[in-house]
């Protein structure tokens, strides 16, 4: 018996669905993005988003674009290029994906390599422990709990031992936006 088994009956397990089809990727600091400007080649650029969320490309100074999608940075700079190019057409494209930090997934506890990861649509807790490296030897897999953020922190156990040791794939559940995977210490 583990010291943690008190708490997972606390919590109810996860969904193995999490996500709607309308999920739209939002620009986040560290994300790197190509601008291309039709018939503009000297305004195209490909361009790191700063830790403070903005960008600067050619005639674009400190533009905001954490929080944002594709499509809306793509629009605004339209709008700011109008000023130097007849009726510019942008396209903009997310080529390394890190996300906002409120869309990221984190992983802590006993994980093999806690950290955090970029939220994919479709992501699954498999995907995470995959991208992880598996649990600890010291891991009470099957204790843990994601703590969903979009929920107001509500908190769902999840059988990590079992999908990983035993192949148990009802466990394989979804991933939101935000989730953190709390993984903890077995008592032995």
């Amino acid at each position: 018996m583990t010291s943690c088994s008190i708490f997972a009956s606390r919590y109810p397990a996860a969904p193995s669905s999490a996500i709607t089809n309308d999920y739209n990727y939002i620009i986040g600091p560290g994300d790197a993005l190509t601008i291309t400007v039709w018939r503009n080649p000297e305004l195209s650029s490909s361009v790191p988003v700063r830790p403070d969320g903005k960008l600067t490309a050619p005639l674009v100074d400190e533009l905001v674009v954490q929080g944002k999608t594709s499509v809306q940075v793509a629009r605004e700079i339209e709008t700011i290029l109008a000023k130097f190019v007849r009726d510019p057409v942008v396209t903009v494209m997310v080529t390394g994906f890190v996300g906002p930090y409120s869309e990221q997934i984190r992983v802590v506890g006993e994980a093999a390599k806690p950290q955090t990861l970029p939220y994919k649509s479709k992501m699954t807790i498999l995907d995470v422990m995959i991208s992880v490296g598996g649990l600890t030897d010291f891991a009470d897999g099957n204790n843990a709990t994601i703590l969903r953020t979009s929920e107001g922190d509500k908190r769902y156990s999840v059988r990590l031992k079992d999908l990983i040791k035993k192949g148990d794939f009802s466990g394989n559940v979804e991933m939101k936006p935000g989730d953190i995977l709390i993984i903890p210490q077995g008592w032995f």
